[in-house]
């Protein structure tokens, strides 16, 4: 509403013949042509002052150029008829210095975007006006400028480390095991570009690629694995599967990606069941313990069984050659076994002297044996 109040009051001045600075033309009415309005000159009309033009005492009696004649002057310097950038020194024949700073431009501009240098762990990746066009080695290359060619480098060498799931009980990762236990896993990929093209320009995210993969392969390979492998001795298994899935997937998606190896650094139950499997893992191991040692006993039995039948088969070979001789010393030995544990001595009747007592000498001599070390 402000707005079409102005444009309207506009109007009706200009209809009048008078503008909002003051008089229309300065001649009428005897006011000056600065348009500051007529009080000053004796004029029968008066108005605001133009803010864009000093008053005859700001300006020494002269009124200052307005707006316009500052941009015709300008335009005067700069144009086709002015001589170029005025600002510029002359040089000595008189001519600009401006092509010659063109030049100059051009020049680098030609170096810096046609000349590349390519390390020897790196590969050129060249686009011409934005679509691929060739992969050059390593050294000093050329390109058309900039940006008719343009080159990427890449380093394929660089071992790159993905690291997927945390030790921190915050950012737990969950894997699911073919017995139905869940377990908590953290491990890392590591790997390198082998396309520089593939892997510019068939993924759209490399690592958030590799990442899905990896999680993807590891799942699938730890189905296959129990709880107490897959937090133990089948780690290397399952680490073995993952780089071959891993790649395997990754070249069905022309990455140009080379898994170099997967490295579990932790593969534990859920933090809340952690106490309690501890526990149960003791129990199992001490089963375990129980079924070696019992192992071990029955196969020491079994061998002295064995043993003991391997020397009767020779005892009755020998029994078989000689029946009389085997029996009679088979009783010998028998008697002996019985018998020499036992502190009495017999002897046949018939010409036998009288009966020695060499048990007891033993025991006495036994006895004053240990007295006399005693005293020492």
């Amino acid at each position: 509403m402000t707005n079409f109040t102005t444009r309207f009051s506009q109007r009706i001045l200009a209809m009048a013949g008078k503008s909002p600075w003051g008089n229309d033309s300065g001649s009428e009415s005897g006011g000056d042509s600065d348009g500051s309005g007529g009080s000053d000159n004796g004029g029968s009309d008066s108005g605001p002052r133009n803010p864009w033009q000093p008053t005859p005492q700001q300006s020494g009696g002269r009124s200052g150029p307005n707006i316009e004649e500052l941009f015709k002057k300008g335009r005067g310097k700069g144009g086709g008829g002015g001589g170029g950038f005025t600002g510029l020194p002359k040089r000595s024949n008189g001519k600009s210095w401006l092509p010659l700073i063109l030049g100059v431009i051009a020049v680098a501009w030609l170096v810096l975007s046609s000349f590349h240098r390519v390390a020897l762990q790196e590969r050129g990746v060249v686009t011409q006006l934005g679509a691929y066009n060739r992969t050059v080695e390593s050294g000093i290359r050329w390109t058309f400028p900039a940006p008719f060619e343009q080159m990427q480098k890449v380093n394929v060498q660089e071992i790159r480390t993905l690291q997927i799931g945390s030790t921190e009980a915050s950012k737990e990762n969950l894997v699911l095991t073919s017995d139905q236990n869940i377990i908590d896993m953290a491990y890392e990929v590591r790997w390198n570009i082998s396309d520089p093209e593939r892997y510019l320009f068939q993924i759209q995210d490399p690592e958030e690629t590799i990442r899905e993969v990896a999680e993807s392969a590891m799942r699938a390979a730890v189905a296959n694995f129990e709880l107490i492998s897959a937090i133990g001795p089948g780690r290397s298994e399952i680490e073995a599967q993952v780089q071959t899935r891993m790649q395997e997937l990754l070249d069905q998606y022309n990455s140009g990606v080379a898994v170099q190896g997967i490295a579990i650094r932790q593969s534990d139950p859920p933090q809340e069941v952690n106490d309690a499997f501890r526990e149960v893992n003791a129990a199992q191991q001490r089963r375990e313990s129980y079924i070696n040692n019992a192992r071990a006993y029955s196969q020491q039995v079994l061998e002295r069984a064995q043993g003991d039948t391997a020397a009767f088969d020779k005892v009755f070979e020998q029994y078989r050659l000689a029946p009389e001789v085997t029996r009679r010393r088979m009783y010998y030995d028998t008697m002996e076994n019985v018998l020499g544990k036992v502190d009495k001595t017999i002897v046949e009747p018939g010409g036998v002297q009288t009966y020695l007592p060499l048990p007891e000498v033993q025991r006495r001599s036994r006895a004053n044996a240990q007295a006399k070390e005693g005293g020492e």
